[in-house]
């Protein structure tokens, strides 16, 4: 039986209108703070199951807060921490990687198709072996199965699926989403090992994707994705911020068994577990195709996605008899739904802020098939298009993918909302104004807004920047989240204690970064001038820019109050010029800069332009020289007529290797057949060449 029940009330005086006037901890003795923690945790489980299981929460969300405040500062005080206790729903301290674990019994697949014939095929099978049979029908979830273990009713382990045979010990994460009970409630048996599926809502979903996108990261490409990339996490902090939840649907192994499935299914949420509401039993395998099309109907109207249903015999002695292949159990078979194709609702809309300011609307969508690719979002382009398809959330729309790889909105199948969407009159990450440029919208924060700032430092070590290895998205973002990044400017002041403290990073990485940084601080100009990401402003303008200014002292001072000066540079019109004049008056690009400069000081031009020796050529450099920068070198041979880039091609003449390379620059050399000389034969060609190297 549930705990809550009338009789209980007296006993807990948290289960009802519970009182949250604490009395101070210091007054407590450690019998009386072991009593309250006691009645706190069996409350608090309590309230879980009602809230999670049955949606009938007892009390407002600001009480249930309260208790968990209380308990949590019972269990800190008096050194009460328990690994059952609702407290560790929180999460803990990083793993450094996941144990493999054998699950009770094997977690088979399920044989399935999307035709119904085969689905005949399999009722008149389980027909002529077992007999007339009833089946259970249930939502199949589109989410990651996972193996829950329970003993003496506490939560054990939970395991993901793997291979079926074994899989990843993930029960620290498991015990931070709300809808997995670390203790079972009512009578339930003294083993008990479940099936369930972890998801994540479809509104939660999409939300998710939302601040992603507005934060500059790669939004998740369906709700399948998000819920594997968070169960797999090492950091259990980061899974306890993610909105998963569970749907309990089998019983792998338990010390008592239920005649049928549909018994086992009636007692899981006395238990805590939380069950489908849209389960079915059916007399026969006609009414069960009947239930897939009830299903494939109300789809769209779910608060999760599932990709067709799931069809079991109910009796678990026909269960038995008719067994199982190496793969999979043969009383069991998935209707799968037809992918949805090409035409989807649009569920929200997000600004994308690019490294420029630029505000990208992109239509968030129920993931949908798109020449075989998965989509659940599509770039709207502009304000100035979104008008002219009247495009809004609601809407039913057709999307297309640009060269097979751009998700965009063609058009509107169905309209479901007035008007088109309106763009909004502020930043969505930094709350500044947006102003338009025709068509294009932008946001005025410059390197002061959060996404441009970490989309501003990808750029800064990227090719088209300082080239900084071992400095890409990924990293960024990470250092970024860790705090260790609030400005270009702090690249300078990372330490590698700090590295060290986060998950992926070892001594030899960490060194490599750092020395990479340390090499940058005497760029060469041009690449220093393209590393600041101006808008309009990249590789090539920057040189023409270094070769006309010589140091970035005189080309700043042009550009912030003579920005006609610039207009006759090489690359550089008047709007171009005008971009350029107002990245340096803005006073927030302004302070980044300045911030920058405190621990970079970027090389004068030299104005011999040398010569013409190596001109046709296209150099790549990586890793460390000894004699000179990667800067200079590029540097050097650019002033003697060669091209020097950041990435391998088929244009590429030679991939220059100096210390601790990059492997995937060599690899693409590799691929591409382009010659890898190490320093010295780089400097042997240069002397070949007539190149005096002083």
């Amino acid at each position: 039986m549930p705990v809550a029940d009338e009789d209980a009330d007296e006993d807990n005086p948290y289960l009802r209108e519970p009182p949250t006037d604490f009395a101070p901890l210091e007054d407590l003795s450690e019998v009386e703070a072991r009593e309250q923690v006691e009645l706190l945790r069996e409350a608090i489980r309590e309230h879980d199951r009602r809230y999670y299981v049955e949606s009938e929460p007892l009390i407002a969300d600001r009480t249930y807060d309260a208790l968990f405040a209380r308990l949590r500062d019972l269990e800190e005080e008096f050194d009460l921490s328990h690994p059952d206790s609702p407290t560790r729903s929180v999460g803990g301290e990083p793993m450094e990687e996941f144990e493999t674990v054998e699950h009770v019994e094997p977690m088979l697949s399920i044989d399935q198709s999307g035709e119904v014939e085969d689905v005949r095929d399999f009722g008149n099978r389980v027909q002529r072996e077992v007999g007339d049979v009833e089946y259970v029908c249930e939502p199949k979830f589109d989410g990651v199965s996972m193996e829950f273990v329970y003993e003496a009713g506490s939560l054990e382990r939970a395991v993901t699926r793997g291979d079926g045979r074994e899989g990843d010990d993930v029960t620290r994460n498991a015990r931070t989403i709300g809808s997995v009970p670390q203790q079972l409630h009512g009578d339930h048996p003294e083993f008990l090992a479940v099936r369930g599926e972890v998801y994540m809502p479809k509104d939660a979903f999409q939300a998710h994707n939302r601040e992603r996108i507005e934060r500059g990261e790669e939004p998740f490409a369906n709700p399948r994705n998000a819920t594997a990339g968070t169960i797999r996490q090492l950091d259990p902090a980061i899974v306890a911020e993610r909105p998963l939840a569970v749907f309990y649907f089998d019983v792998l192994a338990a010390s008592e068994l239920e005649d049928t499935h549909r018994d086992e299914l009636e007692r899981f949420p006395e238990f805590g577990l939380r069950v489908n509401d849209r389960v079915e039993v059916v007399d026969d395998i006609e009414d069960a195709i009947e239930y897939r099309d009830r299903m494939l109907e109300a789809r769209d109207d779910l608060g999760y996605e599932i990709d067709g249903v799931v069809i079991k015999v109910d009796d678990r002695d026909a269960r038995e008899e008719l067994g199982q292949t190496a793969r999979h159990d043969r009383w069991a078979f998935a209707y799968k739904f037809p992918a949805r194709a090409e035409v989807t609702p649009i569920v929200d809309v997000a600004l994308q802020v690019g490294r420029t300011g630029r505000l990208t609307p992109v239509a968030l969508l129920e993931p949908v098939d798109v020449g075989g690719v998965t989509v659940s979002r599509a770039s709207l382009h502009n304000p100035e298009e979104i008008a002219e398809k009247n495009v809004n959330v609601g809407d039913t729309v057709r999307v297309q993918r640009a060269g097979d790889v751009i998700p965009y909105v063609e058009e509107v199948v169905k309209k479901g909302s007035e008007g088109h969407y309106e763009m909004l009159d502020a930043c969505p990450v930094c709350g500044s104004p947006v102003e338009r440029d025709g068509p294009i919208a932008f946001c005025t924060g410059g390197l002061g807004c959060d996404a441009q700032l970490r989309r501003s430092i990808e750029y800064y070590a990227s090719d088209d920047g300082l080239d900084l290895e071992g400095l890409g998205e990924k990293s960024v973002r990470q250092l970024v989240d860790a705090d260790l990044l609030e400005s270009v400017a702090d690249l300078y002041e990372l330490e590698q204690d700090e590295l060290l403290a986060l998950e992926g990073w070892g001594g030899t990485s960490a060194e490599n970064l750092l020395k990479e940084i340390e090499g940058s601080r005497e760029p060469p100009l041009s690449d220093f001038i393209s590393a600041l990401g101006i808008p309009l402003v990249g590789p090539t303008t920057a040189r023409e820019l270094a070769r006309e200014f010589g140091t970035f002292d005189a080309f700043r001072e042009a550009a912030e109050t003579e920005p006609e000066r610039l207009e006759g540079v090489d690359d550089v019109g008047d709007t171009v010029a005008e971009t350029i004049h107002e990245f340096f008056v803005s006073e927030a690009n302004a302070a980044v800069v300045d911030s920058v400069l405190e621990h970079v000081s970027p090389q004068e031009v030299d104005i011999d332009t040398g010569g013409d020796e190596l001109a046709g050529l296209t150099f790549v450099f990586t890793g460390s020289l000894e004699e000179m920068t990667r800067g200079d070198a590029r540097e050097l041979v650019e002033t003697h007529g060669a091209n020097a880039t950041g990435s391998v091609s088929g244009n590429t003449d030679y991939l220059v290797a100096g210390d601790n390379p990059g492997a995937t620059k060599q690899e693409d050399a590799r691929d591409e057949d382009v010659p890898i000389l190490d320093e010295s034969e780089f400097w042997t060609l240069l002397e070949d060449e007539g190149i005096d190297l002083g």
